[in-house]
This record gives structure tokens, sequence and C-alpha cells, in this order.
């Protein structure tokens, strides 16, 4: 892989459905776990402000902190999908969360889930993995 990839989805109360880190085991670095997930959760109020700033569900990357972007997607329910990475590739990350958001719909359309329930589905973990293999 190559790059820092942690990959978040906050609800649009705010609270987190989803996180995932998609960094090989090789290239994890100790304690970076909870800078990663300061850095995509402070990226939020950004997010909000770009969001209705415009009518695109891909934001880009709208944060930055020292050498990673935040990248942001944001679904017609006001969802945020968001990307940490310290690598620049647009269109991989646009197919990324274009994918993602179909693999979320599905996901959302079981009636035993409910509006910003955290996802503890393993197959959508697999297929987010996946995706991030595809693309990254």
């Amino acid at each position: 892989m190559g790059s820092i990839h942690v990959f978040v989805i906050v609800g649009c109360n705010d609270h987190p459905v989803y996180e995932v880190e998609l960094t090989s085991f090789s290239q994890k670095k100790e304690g970076t776990a909870h800078l990663n997930q300061l850095i995509v959760h402070s990226a939020l109020d950004v997010v909000d402000e770009v969001m209705w700033n415009g009518n695109a569900m891909y934001l880009r990357a709208v944060d930055r902190f020292k050498d990673v972007l935040v990248s942001a997607y944001i679904t017609a329910g006001r969802t945020r999908f968001m990307l940490l990475h310290d690598a620049r590739n647009e269109d991989a990350i646009k197919n990324f969360f274009q994918e993602v958001h179909e693999h979320y719909l599905k996901t959302i359309m079981n009636p035993f889930y409910g509006p910003n329930m955290p996802i503890t589905s393993s197959t959508f973990d697999a297929r987010v993995k996946q995706a991030a293999k595809k693309y990254f």
C-alpha cells in the first residue's frame, strides 16, 4: 500500500458509525491510532462548512495536518465518509468513496439497521478492505 489510510463513517449526528485502519500491519506505527482519530474527527467542522457551501458529494481534500490529508464524501442523508491519507490520488479516492457508498447503501437497507447505528457487519468490513486494496 505504501501510505496511511484511515477510513471513518460519521453519522449525521456526529457519532462514528464505522472506522477502519487500512494501513498494512508492517507499516503501522506505535501510538498513531489515537492521533489519526483526532485528525479525522477534528476535520468534521471543515467538512460541515464545505458541505453547506456547495452541492458536491465528493469534497476532495478538505483538511491537512503536517503531511497527511483528509478527504471527504457526503451522502444524501448527510452521512460523512472521511479518509485520512498521505498520497494525492483524487481519482482513486473518489472511486473508493463511490464503491463504499454502494456497499453502505446495501448495509443500511437491512431492516434491522437503524439510522446512525454502528456498522458491525463483517461483510461490510471485508468489502471496504477489498475496495481499499483495489484503489490504494
